[in-house]
């Protein structure tokens, strides 16, 4: 949706999930002067981006994703001056804006901070620049790749991140007429271009959220078939699943994961693509504490994910903490409790946790899942889960939404 900034025109995305995080982002969009349409149930999302889009994002929405830092670097190429609001999200850790900084500083960018916002201007224009980013940051990667697109000359960004969206990313701007060369390695090279145009284009299937249920199934010893589901991005996912006892079957239009009796403990270590996915360590968390062993798992990547780990033992896990590793030992059933999201993942590793315990679990702040899953209740009571949803949490969907201004 930020790289739709990138070109005067309207871009087609297909394959977009109905989420509150899209809401957002569309919101933005609106604001800075695009015309953002959606169809519901299609998944067909479309941006009319003007010729010359405004340069403000405002703390309302940006506090709510942090995601919204990535129309910086749209925003300077196309515009030479962008307003920031210094982001907010998740509360999974600190996560440095450093990289996505000194990398537009190296392209001839100007930025400070006033008044909670990144100011960002190219009085001269961007120019190309050889960057090594300190870590594979998949938004670093991303708001220095859809700056370096239109700036004069060559960019060369070496430790960049791999990650399937990343190389969707570099797909759309191919086609787009970005002239860009390495996907899907640790170095891109990119020779700018005077512009770009709009282009139709079907987004990556999530892989977060076909993982996740994958760790439904495992956890609760279900029976679940993830249609478009692509496998090949859940590589190491899916043999730590196979470790733990579950059945992985590729099918034509995705796979199916058939949980065991009960899991066996497997130790986990979160690193960036190809590594494990630190979205789905609270899931991992979740197969550990009803399995038959212990297991350590090791976060390398946010220190506060394991804020998680607190909530989950209100639920009987046996978890204990030490630095950045949690050291589990499966009980044969957990037993429900009040428990609170402080996160998209957690939320949605709570409630799976939950279907794994005896009695009612109730999660607050569940609205936190709204960000990521399409109707995620819905989805759980189809395959047989029983989930009802009642607005009792402090933040519901409903006070998120209100606080955003976005239809309900």
């Amino acid at each position: 949706m930020s790289a739709a900034l990138l070109a005067e025109g309207t871009t087609t995305l297909s394959d977009v999930p109905d989420i509150l995080d899209v809401r957002i982002m569309a919101e933005l969009l609106n604001r800075l002067g695009c015309d953002v349409g959606y169809e519901t149930g299609k998944g067909v999302l479309s941006v009319t981006t003007p010729a010359l889009p405004g340069h403000r994002a405002d703390y309302d929405l940006v506090r709510a994703m942090r995601a919204s830092i990535s129309v910086l670097g749209p925003l300077l190429a196309r515009c030479g001056a962008a307003e920031v609001a210094l982001p907010g999200g998740d509360a999974i850790g600190s996560r440095g804006l450093d990289m996505h900084v000194s990398g537009l500083e190296a392209l001839g960018a100007k930025i400070d901070v006033e008044h909670g916002f990144l100011v960002a201007s190219a009085p001269s224009g961007l120019r190309g620049a050889h960057i090594r980013l300190d870590f594979p940051s998949m938004g670093a990667t991303e708001n220095l790749l859809m700056a370096a697109v239109l700036a004069e000359g060559r960019t060369v960004l070496e430790n960049v991140a791999r990650e399937p969206e990343v190389v969707d990313l570099c797909r759309m701007l191919r086609r787009m007429g970005a002239k860009l060369e390495g996907l899907a390695t640790s170095t891109l090279e990119i020779e700018g271009v005077a512009g770009l145009t709009p282009v139709e284009h079907r987004v990556v299937p999530d892989r977060i959220v076909a993982g996740t249920w994958a760790f439904a199934a495992a956890i609760t010893g279900g029976d679940v078939v993830v249609h478009n589901g692509e496998p090949g991005h859940l590589e190491l996912v899916i043999d730590k699943l196979v470790d733990a006892g579950a059945e992985v079957i590729a099918l034509a239009d995705g796979f199916r994961v058939r949980g065991p009796e009960r899991p066996k403990a497997v130790d986990v270590a979160t690193l960036p693509y190809p590594g494990f996915p630190t979205d789905l360590q609270p899931f991992m968390v979740a197969l550990c504490a009803v399995s038959d062993g212990a297991a350590m798992i090791t976060e390398n990547l946010f220190e506060a994910r394991f804020r998680f780990v607190q909530e989950i033992a209100r639920l009987g896990a046996h978890v204990r903490m030490d630095g950045h590793h949690a050291f589990v030992r499966g009980v044969p059933r957990l037993s429900g409790a009040p428990v609170e999201a402080s996160d998209i993942r957690a939320g949605a590793a709570l409630v799976l946790a939950g279907l794994a315990g005896d009695g009612e679990t109730i999660v607050y702040e569940a609205g936190h899942i709204d960000r990521g899953y399409d109707r995620f209740d819905h989805a759980l009571r189809t395959l047989g889960a029983d989930v009802r949803r009642f607005d009792t949490s402090p933040k519901s969907q409903t006070d998120m939404q209100s606080e955003t201004g976005l239809p309900s």
